[in-house]
């Protein structure tokens, strides 16, 4: 299959999203949903910044958001009681801002 790379953004944000309802609802045993919860959710997410990188409209965020998602991604490997595994929340929230303010505006026509 040919997806390009909003489709794989797409995708891989989705797949995050039900990761971290699926651990925030405790479907599963402890352990399934730490995996969910805590882990895969931010591999996942991660993976999303990655892909989304090349494809913002404003240049200077792009190897932010690289950084970003290294964070997300590295720290999702860290024991989730050590003091350094909050580096993956940093990312989550940089990349999100990243993102929101990097999206292209709106141009309102005049009528």
């Amino acid at each position: 299959m040919n997806f390009n790379k909003t489709t794989l953004q797409g995708i891989l944000s989705i797949a995050a999203l039900i990761c971290i309802v699926v651990g925030f609802f405790n479907l599963f045993s402890p352990e399934i949903n730490e995996l969910l919860y805590q882990r895969l959710f931010y591999i996942l997410i991660g993976a999303s910044f990655f892909v989304q990188a090349p494809t913002l409209t404003n240049k200077n965020f792009i190897y932010p958001m690289y950084v970003a998602a290294g964070l997300c991604i590295v720290g999702a490997f860290m024991r989730p009681d050590s003091q350094v595994a909050m580096i993956k929340t940093i990312g989550l929230f940089a990349g999100v801002l990243m993102s929101m303010f990097s999206r292209p505006r709106l141009r309102r026509d005049e009528q």
